[in-house]
């Protein structure tokens, strides 16, 4: 389905300028002025006249030779085509930049800019180690990871025959993973345990092994949508139905303009399930937001599932799991959505990693033996749930996309404090996180719970837009482009989600200037997560918990 949305102009857009002027760090000072320079990203704008660079353009009307012709006449050449988003990786010199904005045929243009990386426990703490004894592992799903790679263990066998079942790189040379990051990820999808009582979410799904990154973590646009498009090609040959990208950067201008999420929503639309990690913000305080509005992308899109951290304190029980401060909080930039859509475990994940790659040769404290280690961060929170996913799916094949994340989040457990308060002794720094819409989403992971649900849920399953009312201090929750979006049987995402009037107050905070200062009530009815939750808001910079993790 095509959707085309333009952003609100609400109160809540004033965050997006404020993150997004830290978050951009531009090589160019001078500014040129031309004629069409809302189709060029905030950075190409910016750019100095010299040398060359590499662009996304999407065009309004399919690809053609014809396009590439006009950009070669520029003194462009063509490096990828991305045909699902009328989209092609160039590059050219940036003198060729006004003649590019003047083309009536372009629709948006960006820099193909960089994008970064970001068990035993694990499944029971969401309760998929019953799932397992069921007989429910993923076998025959899919799980496409666009990542690092995957090195090829005893852990993603069966018997003979390795799991994964297609490997590529698209950023040279070989797909088995050099950097440890993709290997981690794929461990806690779909780990079987051979080496000790590491198992992962699904043990018998099938791997689909799309190299996006590097050696060092780093990749870029390019290479991650051309991984999206090679796993919808695959989808019917390899039953890709879950797709993880335990990955993400800077939110630089709205959803329906940005390539990574466009090309998300093309595998959406192919029927697959899109599972994205929240980005590792929710310390940053650098604009006085308290870590709000500091989803990455392309987390930040209202199709995808979108996760965040959670700490299991090493147990199973979750009476004792608290909120990572370091997940990232909503609202999107520019768009308002209400982001996480969920969280689940992330912290101080153990999982397969084998010894001699880049992360296991720069950390070596958190090699816990010779094949797995430990990491932390919103990226071992994603695969969780891509896991759970696979579990849903191998017991409803027919489920859509938007009915297992609705189905998701509908069942997450919503019973949380109003806060809790972290104490980091590296940093000597106190931490006080609020368990609201913004940071925990529609709740807690529980895979037991989803697999027992019944409902079908009809409608699109977008991230709701937060809204403000600057006469009220209201805060609605809306569907996107002012639609109600419907979950299940009386399960609508409406007007009818508040954020208590008269419970705004504080300072410094999310949009229009001022913070949600904690406790606040909301209003929940017939919504995913219930019906009068108190929650709240408030909240602290460093993303080097993605490695340590937290006390």
């Amino acid at each position: 389905m095509e959707r085309r949305r333009s952003p609100k102009e609400n109160s809540l857009t004033l965050i997006s300028r404020r993150i997004l002027a830290s978050s951009l760090v531009l090589a160019f000072t001078a500014t040129i002025a031309w004629a069409g320079p809302e189709r060029l990203s905030s950075e190409l704008q910016a750019a100095r006249p010299t040398g060359k660079v590499d662009v996304i353009v999407r065009y309004k009307s399919p690809l053609s030779e014809a396009h590439h012709r006009r950009m070669a006449n520029m003194g462009g050449s063509l490096r990828r085509s991305f045909e699902g988003i009328q989209s092609a990786h160039y590059s050219i010199p940036r003198s060729a930049l006004k003649a590019l904005a003047e083309d009536p045929d372009v629709e948006y243009v960006s820099p193909d800019r960089p994008v970064t990386g970001m068990l035993d426990i694990t499944r029971g703490a969401v309760h998929a180690e019953i799932e397992n004894a069921l007989g429910f592992t993923g076998k025959g799903i899919g799980v496409a990871v666009i990542d690092s790679g995957i090195a090829d263990m005893p852990e993603f066998h069966n018997g003979w025959n390795s799991r994964i079942v297609f490997s590529a790189s698209f950023v040279g040379g070989g797909a088995s993973d050099a950097y440890g990051h993709g290997t981690h990820v794929a461990g806690i999808v779909g780990s079987n345990g051979s080496g000790g009582v590491y198992i992962g979410m699904a043990p018998g799904a099938n791997l689909i092994n799309l190299r996006a990154l590097d050696a060092n973590g780093n990749g870029t646009d390019s290479s991650v949508i051309q991984a999206i498009f090679t796993a919808i090609i695959l989808k019917n040959q390899y039953n890709i139905r879950v797709l993880n990208l335990s990955l993400g950067r800077p939110v630089f201008e709205p959803a329906s303009k940005d390539p990574l999420c466009l090309a998300v929503e093309a595998a959406w639309r192919a029927g697959i399930v899109v599972v994205v990690s929240a980005g590792n913000g929710g310390r940053d305080n650098s604009q006085g937001t308290n870590g709000y509005g500091t989803i990455t992308a392309p987390g930040n899109d209202p199709y995808v599932i979108t996760v965040g951290a959670m700490n299991t304190k090493g147990t199973t029980d979750r009476r004792d799991d608290v909120i990572t401060t370091y997940t990232s909080k909503g609202p999107t930039a520019f768009d308002s959505y209400a982001k996480p859509d969920i969280v689940a475990p992330g912290n101080k994940i153990v999982s397969t990693l084998p010894a001699g790659l880049t992360l296991s040769n720069e950390y070596p404290q958190n090699q816990v033996s010779p094949d797995f280690f430990s990491l932390s961060g919103t990226s071992m929170a994603t695969p969780v749930v891509s896991g759970a996913a696979a579990l849903l799916l191998q017991k409803n094949p027919n489920l859509t996309p938007d009915q297992v994340k609705a189905r998701l989040m509908r069942n997450a457990t919503k019973n949380f404090p109003a806060f809790t308060v972290t104490f980091d002794p590296t940093t000597n720094a106190t931490y006080t996180d609020y368990y609201d819409v913004f940071t925990v989403g529609a709740g807690y992971l529980d895979i037991r719970a989803a697999m027992d649900d019944t409902v079908l849920s009809s409608g699109w399953a977008l991230s709701p837009t937060a809204v403000l009312n600057p006469t009220n201090h209201q805060i609605l929750l809306s569907g996107v482009d002012g639609q109600n979006v419907v979950w299940g049987e009386n399960v609508v995402w409406g007007a009818n989600v508040v954020w208590g009037a008269g419970n705004v107050h504080g300072n410094n905070m999310v949009w229009g200037g001022n913070v949600i200062a904690g406790p606040a009530k909301v209003i929940l009815n017939n919504v995913v997560w219930g019906a009068n939750v108190v929650w709240a808001a408030g909240a602290p910079l460093s993303d080097l918990t993605q490695i340590v993790g937290e006390p």
